[in-house]
């Protein structure tokens, strides 16, 4: 684990969860404008419709977690100050999606071109960022004694929480072993790249490649749900918070494609 990759000059941390975000967005969104333009699609216009949808990413992935946890706050500027920690990946998701469509439907983007161009970002940004959170111990698995499971030390996400759960002793040095539920993400992020890259070039209708990505995470999230036990990421019955969410996105996707015949592209 390590939370830190760096130390700076004057005190400054360089974080992994950080460089591994930045590092998404950096590349994610020239990837996206080079596809994106390569369809005919403004580049000018492109980048402001990146800056809409980091900013509707931000927002979202900030409010999923503050409405998921809201018994860790006890007022509003709690909840507002973001740099304490705390975003969801599908509120990122969602209000990305949110920002990018109402800039689209704002400036007359092809919103459905747009969105195809954006999936292979959207998986390899799922892909870097989940190495992110697997080096600084966040969004760890449940006990297990696999061959590939992972201990994480003390004083980390993991260790804490088996703490607190009665399952080691403070005195230990080491979590139990636990899936490394980062890691599979990060694997379900390459496999969605690599299909996104295979449907973008057989795609019978716009919006098709962001749909396949949809889809694909839906059913990957919900599985690796199954395996993780960090609390804070909320949940409501048998479900966790994404598990729902998954399960609501997979229905629209679903509905989105009985109606592909409305952005069937010609022949």
């Amino acid at each position: 684990m390590y939370p830190v990759l760096l130390h700076l000059p004057f005190g400054i941390a360089v974080y992994s969860y950080g460089t591994a975000l930045c590092a998404s967005v950096v590349l994610g969104q020239a990837l996206a404008i080079r596809l994106a333009t390569r369809r005919g699609l403004d580049a000018a216009d492109l980048q402001r419709c990146c800056f809409w949808a980091l900013g509707g990413a931000f927002v979202g992935a900030r409010l999923l977690y503050v409405v998921t946890n809201l018994q860790s706050f006890d007022s509003l500027a709690g909840a507002l100050r973001w740099w304490d920690g705390g975003v969801v990946a599908y509120g990122g998701f969602l209000g990305g999606f949110a920002g990018a469509a109402a800039y689209c439907a704002r400036h007359d983007v092809a919103f459905a071109e747009w969105i195809d161009c954006a999936a292979p970002s959207l998986a390899l940004g799922l892909a870097l960022t989940r190495v992110g959170c697997f080096l600084a111990g966040c969004d760890f698995g449940t006990p297990w004694n696999g061959a590939w499971a992972v201990r994480f030390p003390a004083g980390s996400p993991a260790f804490t929480q088996q703490v607190a759960q009665g399952l080691i002793p403070s005195t230990a040095l080491q979590s139990l072993p636990v899936h490394p539920t980062q890691l599979y993400e990060s694997i379900a992020g390459l496999t969605l790249l690599a299909v996104v890259a295979f449907v973008r070039r057989r795609r019978a209708f716009a919006g098709q490649a962001f749909a396949t990505f949809a889809l694909g995470y839906a059913i990957f999230r919900s599985a690796i749900e199954v395996v993780r036990a960090d609390l804070d990421r909320g949940g409501f019955g048998m479900l966790s918070t994404s598990q729902w969410i998954a399960a609501a996105t997979f229905c629209a996707v679903v509905a989105f494609w009985w109606t592909r015949d409305a952005h069937r592209l010609p022949a």
